[in-house]
């Protein structure tokens, strides 16, 4: 079962209920019933940033005095402050969406410099040339993982030294700002991730069963469906690359390669708040 030391109260009682009413439908249903709806909930941020940039860019008048940069600005804050106030995350989780907001910011300021995307202009409520709505976007991706990280109790198998995982993250980040002026060392840090977690293995509790998978598959995922929000995001005008500037057109696949990426860091942010930990039979035998 899942630890309920780590779930808020809320989720204590959605565990409780779907407990009681879940075992009246087949086993299978039960476990893609309570996989989905676990998801949906760690995405909850997230998806409540999307449905704000969503609803801006189809109904905020683009000649309001308020700039729609402002408006994401103050949304994402009063998202922010309804979820701590409705005791939706922990005293942890808060812990890393700020460490999320100052890396994410740090890179945004630098990638914005060097032209490798713009936001669009207007609005008093920025750094440079970056809305603050933009670190919210960065700490969602830290509050899913945290979110997931509890409420599918995750632990490992072979998980690698975290010293060495921490050397590789910071060599990735350190890149994304390098690359602009000497070799671009992302396919060569990618080879080092995928040696590093080769063997390494998730094991995650949905309702009655414990599944596992390879945590390199579930960095590859967890990218796919961020590049998603991002064509929605670049979609809606919140910001976009250069090519998409005269004609939109979906963010290229291999934008997937930098996703992956930020996946190795966010994970290693993840577990310097939450340490990995091993399976209830591992710790057993």
């Amino acid at each position: 079962m899942a630890d309920h030391s780590e779930l808020t109260r809320l989720e204590r009682f959605l565990d409780r209920f779907a407990n009681r009413y879940l075992g009246r439908v087949p086993a299978g249903v039960q476990e893609f019933l309570a996989f989905g709806i676990k998801q949906a909930w760690a995405c909850l941020f997230g998806a409540l940033m999307l449905a704000a940039i969503i609803a801006t860019a189809w109904f905020y008048p683009a000649d309001a005095g308020l700039a729609r940069n402002d408006l994401l600005v103050i949304l994402a804050v009063i998202i922010q402050i309804g979820m701590l106030a409705l005791r939706l995350e922990t005293g942890r989780e808060v812990i890393v969406i700020i460490v999320f907001h100052i890396v994410g910011t740090g890179m945004e300021l630098f990638k914005t410099a060097v032209g490798s995307w713009n936001y669009a202009p207007g609005g008093v409520l920025h750094i440079g040339e970056v809305p603050l709505f933009t670190g919210f976007m960065y700490a969602a991706v830290g509050s899913y993982l945290v979110r997931v990280y509890r409420l599918f109790d995750l632990r490992f198998t072979r998980y690698p030294p975290r010293w060495l995982t921490v050397i590789i993250a910071a060599a990735i980040y350190l890149n994304f700002f390098t690359h602009h002026f000497v070799l671009d060392a992302r396919y060569v840090l990618v080879a080092a991730v995928g040696i590093v977690f080769f063997r390494c293995r998730m094991h995650f509790h949905v309702h009655r069963r414990t599944l596992r998978m390879p945590v390199l598959l579930a960095f590859v995922l967890v990218a796919f469906f961020i590049w998603i929000a991002e064509n929605i995001g670049t979609a809606t005008g919140a910001w976009l690359y250069p090519s998409q500037t005269e004609s939109w057109h979906l963010v290229p696949l291999t934008k997937l390669v930098a996703w992956f990426l930020l996946m190795m860091i966010s994970v290693v942010l993840v577990t310097l708040v939450y340490p990995p930990k091993r399976p209830i039979d591992a710790d057993a035998s």
